[in-house]
C-alpha cells in the first residue's frame, strides 16, 4: 500500500479500518489453526484494490483453532479505535460454513435501523465479506467458526456514538473501503472542492451531489446515471454547494440518505453528528403538521436513527413526509445561493430504495440521461 497522500502540499499517512483488521485477525488465525504454525504478516485484499501487509501478534495455536490479534491503524486520521488490538478466534470444522459472530467487545444491536438484525453483533455487510473471502481463501472447502473479540472493546465504545444508535458492549466492525483515508477537515474540502473545479472545465455545466458512497451506489445503480456527473460533499453540503455555485454549475440534482438530508430542511449544512443532530426533531416536525398522532411522533423521536424510524412512518401511512422534507432541503438551498440555479433534492434508504423527492426532480433527472 502506499502509506502516504498528499493534500494540498502536505502529506498524510493513511490507515486501515477495524474491518480490515478483523480480516487480517481472522486470516492469519485460519491460517495457523491449520498449519499448526504461527505466522507474524498476513496479507489481506480490500475493497479498495489496495493489499495490506499487517502484522500478527498475540498468536496462539491449539487443537483444531487458533487465536491471532491485528492493532488497529488510523493512519494520521486517528479516532477512539487507533491501535485498539482486534482478535480472531478460528475453529477448523467440517462443515463446509463459515459462521462469523463477534464476541466480548464488539458490540450487539439492541434497536432497528442498522441494517443488521436486533441481537446480532456489529458487524457491517462489507466487513463480513471481507473475512468470509479472506478466510475461505485459506480453508477452502472446509469450514469454520470465526469469532471476533476485542478486549478493550467495551471501554472505547463509551468514546463513540455506538450507545446512541443502540450498540451496546462494544465497538462496531465496520468499512466500506477498507483503508482510511488522512485529511484534515481543510484539506478534504479542498479536495472536493477540486473535483468539482475539474468537472467545470471538462464542460460539465450540470452535477449531482452526494454526501459518500450510499449516494454514488444510488445514483449508478438505481437511477442508471453516469458516475461522471458526481462529486461527494462528505458531510460538507454547504461549502460544496457554494463551491458549486463558484464554479457556474447550472443545475444541481442532490442526492442523499435520509439521515444526512433531513438535516437539509432545517437549514443545516455541515451534516455531521457532532456539529448538530435535529434528524428526529425535524422529521417528527414535519409529521406533526400532517397531523401525526403524538403516540407516533413519540415512538419516531425515540427511534436511534432515521432509518428505524422508516418502517413506522410506512406502518402509519406518512410516506409523503420524505417529499415535504426534500421539499423543504430544496428551498434551504435556494436560499443559501445567490445566484439563480436548478436544484433538487432526492432521498432514499440504506436499502437504496427511493424515498421523497422535491417537486422538479423528475424532470432534472433527464438531463442526466
Amino acid at each position: 500500500m502506499e502509506k502516504y497522500v498528499y493534500i494540498d502540499g502536505k502529506k498524510y499517512r493513511r490507515g486501515y479500518t477495524t474491518g480490515s483488521t478483523a480480516t487480517g485477525a481472522a486470516k492469519a488465525a485460519a491460517f495457523m489453526a491449520l498449519s499448526k504454525q504461527k505466522v507474524d504478516t498476513i496479507q489481506i485484499d480490500t475493497p479498495k484494490g489496495i493489499k495490506l501487509d499487517l502484522n500478527v501478534e498475540n498468536q496462539e495455536v491449539g487443537q483444531g483453532y487458533a487465536v491471532a490479534s491485528v492493532k488497529k491503524d488510523g493512519g494520521d486520521d486517528k479516532d477512539a479505535t487507533h491501535k485498539l488490538d482486534i482478535f480472531a478466534k478460528v475453529t477448523i470444522n467440517n462443515t463446509g460454513i463459515i459462521n462469523i459472530d463477534g464476541g466480548i467487545g464488539v458490540g450487539r444491536v439492541t434497536k432497528k435501523g442498522l441494517n443488521i438484525p436486533i441481537g446480532n453483533a456489529a458487524i457491517n455487510k462489507v466487513p463480513m465479506q471481507m473475512i468470509e473471502k479472506e478466510v475461505r481463501e485459506v480453508i477452502g472447502d472446509l469450514g469454520a467458526d470465526v469469532l471476533v473479540y476485542i478486549p478493550k472493546g467495551e471501554e472505547i465504545a463509551k468514546k463513540t456514538f455506538n450507545p446512541r444508535l443502540g450498540i451496546e458492549g462494544g465497538i462496531s466492525i465496520i468499512g466500506t473501503t477498507g483503508i482510511v483515508e488522512p485529511m484534515s477537515e481543510e484539506g478534504w474540502k479542498k479536495s472536493l472542492s477540486i473535483e468539482l473545479n475539474m468537472k467545470s472545465k471538462q464542460g460539465i455545466k450540470n452535477i449531482i451531489l452526494v454526501p459518500g458512497n450510499h449516494g454514488e451506489n444510488f445514483v449508478k445503480d438505481v437511477l442508471n446515471i453516469d458516475s461522471n456527473y458526481v462529486v461527494r460533499t462528505s458531510n460538507f453540503v454547504g461549502y460544496m454547494i457554494k463551491e458549486a455555485e463558484r464554479f457556474g454549475f447550472e443545475k444541481i440534482l442532490m442526492v442523499g440518505h435520509l439521515g444526512k438530508f433531513v438535516k437539509l430542511a432545517g437549514g443545516i449544512f455541515h451534516t455531521h453528528s457532532k456539529m448538530a443532530d435535529c434528524r428526529m426533531e425535524i422529521l417528527i416536525t414535519h409529521l406533526a403538521l400532517m397531523g401525526a398522532d403524538i403516540s407516533v411522533l413519540k415512538d419516531i423521536y425515540n427511534c436511534p436513527t432515521t432509518e428505524a424510524a422508516i418502517d413506522i412512518i410506512s406502518e402509519n401511512g406518512y410516506e409523503k413526509v420524505y417529499d415535504i422534507i426534500a421539499n423543504k432541503g430544496r428551498e434551504r438551498v435556494i436560499q443559501r445561493l445567490d445566484n439563480d440555479i436548478e436544484v433538487e433534492i432526492m432521498l432514499f434508504s440504506m436499502e437504496l430504495d427511493t424515498l421523497g423527492k422535491s417537486t422538479g426532480a423528475d424532470n432534472l433527472l433527464e438531463v442526466f440521461r
